[in-house]
């Protein structure tokens, strides 16, 4: 069987959805050798020239496609896809990777539905990205065969707040990449000098937007060096800086008592971020809202101990694993941040429970899963 997939995600430096898309898309070939998987997008998102190949190794039945697109076959999801897919034979099935499904797919399309943050959270949103989520998640969710949440948490959101029948909605959970292993600091040494780090430090990872709640985490910084807690302890910041509605957040960085101590990164490459997991005191991760949360089980797997905020699709992430603590309450994740850098013996059983959790999930446990949930849209659909 032929199946499409959305290779936009690729076309821009990886996050999350670009690392779900082509991890995912790598443990579906291998699982399913004979099958052909396509990783399709249009000319109109393809990468710079020079750009790296975003899959440099991949089994033979994966490939990617791109297509030359129009004016009209700009308009992608309505015009360009299905045009595309009726001219070249029909793919048996379409999986959106990224909230967009054809919408005249003509064939059985399943979504991933990452989160519901523009909806549940738009006041961290740009007002443009609210709009379009309100407009087409619905469209989306109603047009596909099939929706894939990462959690049960969204599985549960996506039937509450879209109407979406729950017989149509999978919970698949992510997992960590393989490149993400303990190893010890001294092979890291290197790396973290080229990036201004070396001592003892907190790690934040993820793009610098408001969800992400990293003023909250500023200001319980700031409680633990203004009480003489912290030595010379600092707060690293992996992560796209540009991000959207910063401004506020950079503004308390630069008025802040402890702003020489922040370190900001930028995007970094898979090595480095691996040997900032390894090395640091404490992995921080007090988002308002996630999904599924991969820097957690990310950071697990390298044996950082992880404090995140106590919400839903965190909690059941994590799995006990890590401290959970109210995302808007600064003195309790201070308090949670003091207990592992005064307590090495706790900071040790959370680091190695992390590591179990982390062994829990795999990519090739995410592709046999998703492989059900297309082998019962084709069956329910009749193809």
């Amino acid at each position: 069987m032929l199946f499409g997939l959305d290779g936009i995600p690729l076309t821009l430096p990886k996050t999350g959805v670009g690392h779900y898309t082509s991890e995912l898309a790598r443990a579906l070939a291998a699982e399913a050798p004979a099958d052909t998987f396509e990783l399709v997008y249009p000319s109109s998102e393809a990468p710079p020239a020079g750009a790296p190949d975003p899959l440099p190794t991949r089994p033979p039945n994966l490939r990617t496609r791109r297509v030359e697109v129009g004016v009209f076959g700009r308009h992608w999801w309505a015009l360009g896809l299905p045009r595309f897919a009726r001219r070249e034979g029909a793919y048996d099935l379409f999986h959106g990777t990224n909230f967009d499904v054809p919408l005249w797919p003509g064939r059985p399309t399943v979504l991933t539905v990452h989160d519901l943050s523009t909806l549940l959270h738009p006041l961290t949103h740009t007002p443009r990205s609210v709009r379009r989520a309100r407009r087409r998640l619905p469209l989306m969710t109603r047009v596909a065969s099939a929706v894939i949440t990462p959690s049960e948490a969204v599985r549960r959101e996506v039937c509450e707040r879209l109407g979406v029948p729950a017989a149509k909605v999978f919970a698949v959970p992510e997992a960590a990449r393989s490149v993400f292993r303990p190893a010890p600091r001294s092979e890291s040494a290197d790396v973290l000098a080229r990036h201004g780090v070396g001592g003892d430090f907190l790690l934040a990872v993820g793009t610098v937007e408001p969800r992400k709640n990293l003023l909250m985490l500023l200001r319980a910084f700031e409680s633990l060096v203004a009480e003489g807690r912290a030595r010379d302890l600092r707060l690293v910041v992996a992560g796209g800086r540009e991000g959207w509605l910063n401004r506020d957040f950079y503004a308390a960085v630069e008025g802040s008592p402890v702003k020489e101590r922040v370190v900001f990164t930028g995007y970094v490459s898979d090595e480095t971020l691996c040997a900032l997991y390894t090395s640091c005191r404490a992995f921080v991760y007090p988002s308002l809202y996630e999904g599924f949360g991969l820097p957690v089980l990310e950071a697990m797997a390298c044996g950082a101990p992880v404090v995140c905020g106590d919400t839903p699709a965190l909690a059941e992430t994590a799995g006990g694993a890590a401290l959970l603590v109210e995302p808007q309450d600064a003195r309790q994740l201070a308090r949670a941040l003091l207990e592992l850098l005064e307590d090495e013996s706790a900071r040790r059983a959370l680091a190695e429970a992390g590591l179990r959790r982390a062994a829990h999930f795999s990519w090739e446990r995410t592709a046999r899963e998703t492989l059900a949930v297309y082998g019962e849209v084709l069956r329910n659909s009749g193809w």
